[in-house]
């Protein structure tokens, strides 16, 4: 039975911080978006971890050994052996109780959302893990609230994962093709609504991941702002299934995350998201002067 929230305010964390059977972890990635428009430009937060983290927490490096070396997109997940390898060598696994959470790093912007550490909750969630909780503003509320920060690398026993892979937790660009057309499911466009403007899946509807919190407190806002922001789409009726796409599968788990929060439990990921989809001639998009 999972006893452990969704997500986890900073005062909770504070409070649990000694207990042997919790593992921490920052999953923070930094991603700058060009003026000149393009492709964002990634960074690894592995080098900023080691300059101050939460006490007791383990970095995982999404960037790096947390997605598919072998694919042709960035971030897809990655092979469920190497995923559980590295996962137990951080001390992750059965009995064990997680808080992940990053660095709301989306360079440049005032967006709050901790959506770096939502892609690895969703991760583990994908290949069993229930055990796992956001912690409420990441690093920056952490911080902003006066609460200490470590240099020191810790380390924990290597884990045991038992948990069994959850295939409908992640959409193909053929379960979206079937969705499109589908009215018993509900397409999410996580990004901006400048972005969905321009170019969108057709059916999808928008709603940007970055309206869920406070840009200076970093706290979610309560749950009738959340479902406010989902009412109109449908997304929360429970007799239908939702997909949460972006531009390449990170925001989505954001979304997702506010939708299971909200008491719907039957969300996918498409994983490919933007990245995917564009790159298919066959798949059709919608874009604002055709709509």
């Amino acid at each position: 039975m999972n006893d452990v929230p969704l997500i986890v305010t900073t005062d909770w964390l504070a409070e649990h911080l000694d207990d042997p059977d919790l593992r921490i972890v920052d999953a923070t990635v930094f991603m700058k978006f060009p003026e000149a428009g393009g492709p964002p430009d990634v960074e690894s937060g592995k080098e900023y971890f080691a300059h101050g983290h939460i006490p007791g927490a383990v970095y995982a490096d999404l960037l790096g050994e947390l997605t598919d070396s072998e694919s042709d997109l960035p971030f897809t997940v990655p092979p469920r052996d190497a995923f559980i390898d590295k996962m137990t060598e951080l001390g992750i696994g059965d009995g064990i109780r997680t808080v992940v959470y990053d660095q709301n790093a989306l360079v440049g912007e005032s967006v709050a959302a901790s959506y770096w550490a939502s892609r690895l909750a969703w991760q583990l969630r994908y290949e069993g893990f229930d055990q796992i909780a956001i912690l409420e503003g990441g690093l920056q509320k952490w911080q902003a609230e006066g609460r200490d920060l470590s240099t020191d690398q810790a380390s924990y026993p290597k884990a045991n994962f038992s948990g069994q892979r959850r295939s409908e937790m992640l959409a193909t660009k053929e379960d979206v093709r079937q969705a499109i057309d589908d009215e018993q499911t509900i397409l999410i466009d996580s990004l901006s609504p400048e972005e969905y403007e321009g170019s969108h899946i057709p059916s999808s509807q928008n709603v940007f991941f970055g309206v869920h919190a406070d840009e200076q407190s970093k706290a979610l806002y309560d749950d009738e702002k959340l479902r406010a922001a989902f009412e109109q789409t449908g997304a929360l009726d429970p007799g239908k299934k939702v997909i949460t796409y972006c531009g390449g599968g990170i925001a989505a788990t954001w979304n997702a995350l506010m939708l299971n929060k909200l008491g719907q439990p039957n969300v996918a990921v498409y994983d490919g998201s933007m990245n995917e989809w564009t790159s298919d001639p066959s798949c059709p998009v919608v874009k604002s002067e055709t709509r």
